[in-house]
């Protein structure tokens, strides 16, 4: 499996598993578990979740799909609520996003995004879990280059580990400036949603002649072919979302894709990327 490295020199697979809508349906939860291991099990050690997602039941599923594995091999992500992303509630969630995932501790914590709550106090309350040992590590989803900027600015804002946006082949805004800013000062970036599942965005990826050109060229299907792009720069975590073994397993096969210089021109000029700041997208 392609890794990642991380500033505190761990290295994490570049390809994760995101589990959004994991664990909503109860007569799917067995499948969904059975997914969630296999991707284990190929590598895909990194598994994102949060507090948000199905009111903790998404963190409960993971919780049970972990239970077979040795906890130093995973590296688990969860999410704070803006809501609760302050001195009064942030401990508290995060004891209860573990006490679901059945771990002592997070890897990393990622603050959801942005609300009410001064980042300053939140920065302050996210190192404050750091030192009691809760989390490993702590980041934040959503954030342009200025709230980068912003971070940075605060005490401990430097320890940030990591940014989570959407990021896909249809949806490039972050390349601008954000993905720069963050290599150069060694902060990861992970992508969600790198498949377009959800969204407008995704009509006209998938049928795409050229994406299905390069996908037919490496033996592989579209959204191989997507992931394969989208961790191609070796700063970038994907974390698509599956719930079958098979979808899983292509997932994970996707790493040792490498797509070829005339490929990725193909792709520049079917997908361009932006040529001035945009707006993140979310959906």
């Amino acid at each position: 499996m392609k890794k990642v490295k991380l500033k505190s020199g761990i290295s994490v697979p570049a390809i994760g598993q995101g589990t959004w809508k994991i664990g909503d349906r109860a007569d799917k939860r067995e499948q969904e578990i059975q997914a969630l291991r296999t991707g284990i099990e190929h590598g895909m050690t990194l598994i994102d979740t949060a507090e948000m997602y199905g009111d903790g039941r998404s963190e409960s599923a993971v919780g049970e799909a972990i239970t077979p594995y040795g906890r130093e091999g995973l590296f688990i992500v969860s999410k704070v609520l803006p809501q609760n992303a302050g001195r009064r509630n942030m401990r508290r969630s995060c004891e209860e996003s573990l006490k679901r995932l059945k771990t002592d501790y997070l890897d990393l914590y990622l603050y959801h995004w942005r609300g009410g709550i001064p980042l300053r106090e939140t920065v302050e309350c996210l190192q404050e879990l750091k030192i009691s040992g809760l989390i490993r590590e702590w980041g934040v989803s959503n954030f342009n280059t200025a709230d980068m900027q912003e971070l940075e600015a605060l005490s401990s804002g430097n320890n940030c580990t990591a940014v989570q946006d959407l990021y896909h082949i249809g949806s490039r805004g972050t390349e601008y400036s954000l993905k720069p800013y963050l290599k150069g000062r060694g902060i990861a970036f992970m992508a969600y949603c790198p498949l377009a599942i959800n969204g407008s965005l995704r009509r006209g990826i998938t049928d795409n002649a050229v994406l299905r050109q390069i996908a037919s060229a490496h033996s592989a299907t579209v959204q191989q072919i997507m992931l394969a792009w989208a961790v191609r720069d070796g700063n970038t975590i994907a974390i698509p979302k599956s719930s079958s073994q098979q979808h899983t397993t292509e997932n994970a096969q996707a790493a040792d894709i490498q797509l070829t210089e005339d490929e990725l021109t193909m792709l520049d000029k079917e997908f361009p990327a932006p040529d001035r700041e945009v707006a993140l997208d979310v959906e």
